[in-house]
């Protein structure tokens, strides 16, 4: 890839996303100054890091925030990722991380071990019934995964934490997973996630990605009506979506860009589909999801970001993944 040549194609609508450079977070962090103002941020006064600019609006009920660590220094708070997880449904409502430079490093393998899929142990600190509690000395009972159809579907990718073992060991969490079928998870969810690794790629030491991903595990909103959100359940009680979604913001050279997906989780091959059809602005993807994304960046340019239409975010991405 010609990197230099795709420049003036991304810049031009990156521009009308947000020109200015006063978010002051430098890519990370949770705070920002005062002058700023940010009407819908998170209430940082239980953690600090609820405040990171990747952090969607909290939910008010029902859910716990699982904010994953590790030794290495690759984030300065060393978040590797976080995940809001609905104790009632036992489900995840997002998973939310960051990419830079640093990130993209490829130090280590994808994790192979056993279990292939452990039970999130932070999540088993909080309170151990918040997870499926299923009296079985077999793992593979305890994971509704097994034997159903479904894959288990990365919502942050393990291919996005290949800086570190420990990282990417954390990405295999039954909390990042959702059931998928395997057609949509090595296919269209596949190429989504090859692209937003393309635009991470080309990320200098001063860019940051923030992304959030997730999959419908309620109501959603479709055309202004109310449609049921659930493809079905696993053993009655695993959900399994009937939409996912990405979305991300960029921060690149001070100017800002940004990408919404949603597909259907079908069981049918769309490997071969571009991206075009299921591109969406952040604010279309707020009203479906009842998500309010990106809520601790600066509201002016939280709203012209997530105001771009899809014509606009295909214009500027086309050169980074399967764009018509």
């Amino acid at each position: 890839m010609n990197y230099k040549r795709l420049l003036p194609i991304l810049f031009i609508t990156l521009t009308a996303c947000g020109g200015s450079d006063d978010d002051n977070s430098g890519g990370n962090g949770g705070s920002n100054p005062p002058t700023i103002i940010n009407s819908n941020k998170n209430d940082t006064g239980y953690d600090k890091r609820y405040g990171r600019l990747e952090f969607p609006r909290l939910a008010s009920s029902n859910s716990v925030v699982i904010i994953h660590t590790t030794a290495d220094n690759v984030d300065p708070d060393r978040v590797n990722y976080s995940v809001e997880w609905d104790y009632q449904k036992k489900s995840q409502r997002w998973t939310c991380y960051q990419m830079t430079k640093a990130a993209t490093k490829q130090s280590t393998k994808r994790y192979s071990d056993n279990p292939q899929y452990p039970i999130d142990p932070d999540l088993a600190k909080i309170n151990p019934s918040y997870y499926f509690d299923v009296p079985s000395a077999d793992y593979s009972q305890r994971d509704y995964f097994w034997g159903s159809g479904f894959d288990h579907g990365h919502i942050c990718p393990s291919y996005d934490r290949l800086y570190s073992k420990e990282a990417n060991y954390q990405t295999f969490f039954l909390t990042n997973m959702q059931p998928q079928y395997n057609n949509f998870n090595a296919g269209l969810w596949l190429n989504m996630e090859n692209f937003v690794q393309k635009v991470a790629s080309a990320l200098a030491t001063t860019d940051t990605m923030w992304v959030c991903k997730g999959g419908t595990i309620g109501n959603v909103k479709l055309n202004g009506k109310e449609e049921y959100g659930i493809l079905q359940y696993i053993k009655e009680k695993l959900i399994v979506p009937k939409y996912l979604f990405s979305t991300f913001i960029v921060k690149k050279n001070g100017q800002y860009g940004a990408f919404a997906f949603w597909a259907m989780n079908e069981n049918k091959d769309r490997s071969y589909e571009a991206l075009n059809s299921y591109i969406i602005s952040i604010d279309e993807l707020e009203q479906r999801t009842g998500i309010d994304f990106f809520c601790n960046f600066p509201d002016d340019i939280e709203n012209r970001c997530e105001a771009m239409t899809p014509d606009q975010i295909c214009t500027a991405w086309k050169n980074y993944g399967q764009f018509n």
